[in-house]
């Protein structure tokens, strides 16, 4: 319990503090206004192109939509520790690890999936998409394990904040190239093979083909496969940055400089 505690209290102060878009005027227009747009963005333009119907277009954007907080949200508070000079302070904590970091995740969580349900809720009401309400819960579930996918996507990347002075340029091109490779707005028959089979270990890929399957009818059992395959895909991240966490952080303490710059 006092390990729970601990990533739970951490995760939370530390994201208050180091998030930077947590003012109300930056929240808005960055996560949930960008985001409706978006899914309205894609559902006239996939009108327009004969793509796909709007559900394609509000279901995988919906989900997609948790990656901004996956991606930027999990940088931004491992990032801003060194960027505010508390890096240091963190190392030198004789505190757990694996709860201080992962426990970052437990914000970054419920916030993708608020703003997945946002987005979904103004395209779902704005495009009048047929969607059976008894779905609905199975569709949060989906979210959910996907927004924590991303969320260990972003701790991977994340780590190299030990390293990188200027993490947002990567931020930045890993957040673009998820909406372009994980079929929320390009179906993943449109891509090159290389590029498909590169979407296939990327976190969102198998979480928004489940989520379409089930907003179309299907049922949970039928896409157990996808959604394993998106928790070993996020599982697999985790790993990885805990482990660059780790080592990084013990790099700097052979070098003594904790905060490596």
């Amino acid at each position: 319990m006092r390990t729970l505690r601990l990533g739970v209290v951490a995760g939370t102060l530390s994201f208050r503090a180091l998030f930077n878009w947590r003012h109300p005027a930056v929240y808005g227009p960055t996560l949930l206004g960008k985001s409706a747009l978006q899914i309205l963005f894609f559902a006239l333009l996939g009108r327009y192109m004969h793509v796909a119907d709007d559900r394609y277009f509000v279901v995988g954007n919906a989900i997609q939509a948790s990656a901004m907080l996956g991606v930027f949200g999990m940088v931004m508070v491992l990032a801003n520790e060194r960027e505010l000079g508390t890096l240091a302070g963190v190392l030198v904590s004789p505190a757990n690890r694996l709860a201080l970091f992962a426990g970052r995740a437990l914000p970054v969580v419920a916030h993708g999936i608020f703003v997945a349900a946002f987005a979904f809720t103004v395209g779902w009401l704005l495009l009048d998409v047929p969607v059976d309400p008894g779905a609905l819960p199975v569709l949060a579930a989906i979210t959910a394990l996907t927004a924590l996918s991303c969320s260990m996507f972003g701790l991977a990347l994340g780590s190299f904040a030990l390293r990188l002075r200027d993490l947002w340029v990567g931020s930045n091109l890993a957040y673009y190239l998820m909406l372009l490779l994980c079929g929320a707005a390009v179906p993943l028959s449109a891509l090159p093979r290389w590029l498909a089979a590169v979407s296939q270990v990327l976190p969102l890929t198998h979480g928004i083909e489940a989520a379409r399957r089930v907003a179309a009818g299907a049922r949970m059992s039928t896409v157990s496969g996808l959604l394993v395959t998106e928790a070993a895909v996020g599982l697999a991240y985790g790993v990885a940055g805990y482990t660059l966490l780790r080592l990084f952080e013990a790099d700097g303490r052979r070098r003594a400089v904790l905060d490596t710059r």
